[in-house]
């Protein structure tokens, strides 16, 4: 695939994806971005065959203007089925950046309050009880029961311990959010995701799945196949996720091109305004004025010096994910896989951004 066959062309607020480009369009993409997407899709295929990465799917944006799309690898290596930029993926975690996208959607239209005391909602006396029951790694200081707990508290990642103390990434507190803007919206939280985010966007490839809701058929016919690796280091075929609930944490079948067609709607303000936006994506802080680095639904950390927005996905065994917005250059990356490939050593509550070979890649290849 050529890089000018894929540029998006912006027309009245139209995003036309695949079009071939006129040579306007084509003279409008600056010369430094193509060749810098000529580096970073080398770098990246170098780094999927050494992460052992089946098949993966890459695009970037500068603004609202597609600079790279490309499939890397087989989404389906039996079949020989090539990955695109239209092949759908499981994204795992980065379904909670969306999921973000429709509780201050809810707030913009008065129906929900991130300040809302979690016990007032239906259910979560119940969740909490059984929470605190359950202990393990996200409910062994969750103290539900005893303190303030809001849903800016699970939404903020600052749930565990005295709520907004500290950052603590809890994805079964952060999925149980569905519960409460699907009853304040009166409407399933599915259902809440296709009008506030994939319809606006035009994410026609896009969908959700839980247990009563089935993968539409089209996308479960085109769905890369998952991937692992058996105890040789060799490529073997994974089992795929099991069905989850309706939750907020993840959910979300997709792929790369639409998930640039959600990047474009927020830049174009076509999801949220823009004072929205900036509440999305500005960092708790805990009560000592401590900077925690994550916002609503987005991980907020900077990288020498520069504000970068993320977040990863990761279904172990299977998929891996990376979105990743550079403000202050107006860029943004999107990296979908079917192997935990994506994944880079630390753990996710470290934020260590800067240890992930891609993101770094990304950041010295589309240099300031």
């Amino acid at each position: 695939m050529r890089f000018g066959a894929v540029l998006a062309l912006i027309f009245g607020g139209v995003v036309l994806i695949g079009a071939a480009p006129s040579h306007a369009a084509l003279r409008s993409v600056a010369r430094n971005d193509s060749a810098a997407a000529a580096r970073f899709i080398a770098r990246v295929d170098s780094l999927r065959l050494a992460a052992k990465i089946p098949g993966l799917s890459v695009v970037v944006l500068r603004d609202t203007t597609v600079v790279l799309a490309r499939g890397l690898g087989y989404a389906d290596v039996e079949r020989r089925i090539p990955a695109t930029p239209e092949t759908p993926y499981v994204i795992a975690s980065v379904t909670k950046p969306i999921s973000a996208v429709v509780a201050l959607r809810l707030v913009e239209l008065g129906q929900l309050d991130l300040d809302r005391r979690m016990a007032t909602f239906a259910g979560f006396p119940e969740f909490c009880r059984d929470a605190r029951e359950r202990g393990g790694i996200f409910f062994r200081d969750f103290e539900c029961d005893t303190q303030p707990l809001t849903l800016r508290h699970l939404l903020s990642m600052t749930a565990n311990g005295a709520p907004g103390s500290r950052f603590f990434y809890n994805p079964v507190a952060y999925s149980w959010t569905s519960r409460p803007m699907a009853e304040v919206a009166k409407t399933p939280f599915s259902s809440l995701v296709a009008k506030y985010v994939f319809e606006p966007a035009g994410m026609n490839h896009s969908a959700r799945t839980h247990r009563t809701l089935p993968l539409r058929p089209d996308l479960a016919e085109a769905l890369a196949k998952p991937y692992g690796l058996d105890s040789t280091n060799a490529i073997v075929p994974s089992a795929p996720p099991p069905p989850q609930g309706d939750g907020a944490a993840g959910g979300v079948t997709s792929t790369a091109m639409d998930m640039a067609r959600f990047d474009i709607a927020l830049t174009q303000g076509r999801l949220l305004t823009r004072r929205s936006l900036e509440q999305m994506w500005t960092p708790a802080r805990t009560p000592s004025g401590t900077t925690l680095p994550y916002g609503i639904g987005w991980f907020v950390t900077k990288v020498r010096g520069e504000r970068v927005l993320w977040h990863t996905g990761l279904w172990e065994g299977a998929y891996s994910a990376l979105y990743l917005k550079v403000p202050g250059r107006n860029l943004s990356m999107i990296l979908l896989a079917n192997s935990d490939g994506l994944r880079w050593p630390g753990e996710v509550e470290e934020a260590l951004l800067d240890q992930s070979p891609f993101a770094s890649g990304f950041l010295a290849d589309f240099g300031r």
